[in-house]
């Protein structure tokens, strides 16, 4: 662990676009940006060993604030020394606030309500055949656990207090995660309770702060909303900044960075960034939640994102879907039987060494080690595709090191 205290420093810009490289300097170390961070929801990125994630390039994990407070719970993840000592992970760590399943939980959990502007929107609307397990209110969230049905609540000083004791480097603010089925006026009123909360979050962990200055220092970033409305997204993002600016000039720690959630349209994901980054600090890094396909992963790079997270490489991997620089593959298909080439012939990973065919049987015989071995490639894909932007960037061939990539990728 190095004892430097969190910061940001802007290395080379893209030409055209807010695009840049730049470094996040953490208690447990520095995230070359862009980066991609894999997400370990419960202290563990599904069936593979932390050891194994760090090899194959990554520099930091993200892990869910909701999923640890009710599973194993904060205070042994602090006993043991937080979050990176509890999963034997050396390098930066990240917790989101727990705003997602605001959102997820009221809509039906582990269901997604079909999410698109062109729609009619409805406030109420849940994912069918399932129950409403969150509701939100100006000072916080209730929910029932997913696990067994016991009643909870959340506010913006309890999502801190679960942060500063998971202990991961870089916490987010706690916010309401809106979907594009909400209605402009419930939008408006969502932003507003989403800026008062990411006041009490300042206050909170400057107190945090103070009374575990024993700990490695963490960074908060602030999260903005706002959906597809530009002067929302615009207002979240100068009200955020102001925020910061302002708590920091009164001797707290002010945002260390921010956040960009929010369903987001595919066709809008550049603008709507765009315009949020236009806004920000450009001396702040930008994370952008749930995002790593090729294309939005570029788009966002384009427009000012400096690291992302998703689940969905580790999730289609566990399914059989690989990754590979002629576009994904489901390994499951007939056609893979007897198929003796590696996954991908130009990515050198531990899954290298092992072929398709091998890795059809292990799917079809439902072996263990098949989502392992899948997980590990696609990890590896995802991260060597951002460093290799990151490369591309400082040495002025980003536009043809992006146009190659997608260019074969989606060829198929």
């Amino acid at each position: 662990m190095t004892t430097a205290a969190p910061g940001f420093t802007v290395g080379t810009r893209l030409e055209s676009g807010l695009g840049r490289t730049g470094v996040i300097t953490t208690p447990h170390g520095e995230v070359a940006t862009p980066a991609f961070i894999p997400v370990g929801t419960k202290a563990t990125v599904k069936t593979v060993l932390p050891e194994a994630v760090a090899e194959l390039g990554a520099q930091a994990v993200l892990a869910n604030a909701y999923h640890l407070y009710l599973q194993p719970g904060p205070a042994i993840v602090d006993a043991a020394g937080g979050l990176g000592a509890f999963m034997n992970w050396p390098g930066p760590t990240f917790t989101d606030s727990g705003g997602f399943q605001v959102m997820s939980l009221g809509a039906g959990f582990k269901k997604v309500i079909e999410m698109s502007a062109r729609q009619t929107p409805d406030d109420d609307k849940i994912a069918a055949g399932k129950e409403r397990l969150a509701d939100v209110d100006d000072d916080g969230v209730n929910f029932k656990s997913h696990i067994d049905g016991t009643m909870h609540r959340f506010t913006p000083e309890l999502s801190m207090q679960i942060q500063h004791q998971l202990g991961a480097d870089i916490i987010f603010a706690f916010d309401e995660l809106t979907t594009l089925m909400n209605t402009r006026s419930y939008q408006e009123n969502s932003l507003e309770r989403t800026r008062l909360w990411a006041i009490r979050c300042l206050v909170e962990h400057n107190r945090l702060c103070v009374e575990r200055s024993h700990r490695p220092q963490q960074s908060l970033w602030g999260v903005v909303q706002g959906a597809q409305y530009e002067d929302l997204r615009r207002k979240a993002a100068r009200d955020l900044a102001e925020l910061g600016r302002r708590d920091a000039e009164q001797g707290g720690k002010g945002f260390g960075g921010f956040g960009i959630g929010g369903a987001l349209e595919k066709d809008n994901l550049g603008t709507i960034v765009g315009w949020v980054n236009s806004e920000l600090p450009e001396d702040k890094p930008k994370h952008l939640l749930g995002i790593s396909e090729p294309d939005d992963v570029f788009t966002a790079i384009e427009n000012g994102i400096d690291t992302f997270d998703c689940v969905s490489p580790t999730r289609v991997a566990r399914n059989g879907a690989v990754y590979t620089r002629d576009g994904r593959i489901n390994i499951t298909n007939a056609r893979f039987r007897d198929d003796f080439a590696p996954l991908d012939a130009e990515l050198t990973n531990y899954s290298s060494q092992y072929s398709r065919a091998y890795l059809h049987h292990l799917f079809r015989a439902k072996e263990g080690l098949a989502p392992t071995l899948a997980t590990l490639h696609n990890l590896s894909f995802i991260t060597e595709m951002v460093d290799g932007a990151r490369r591309a960037i400082e040495d002025g061939r980003y536009e043809e090191y992006r146009d190659d990539f997608l260019g074969r990728y989606y060829s198929a």
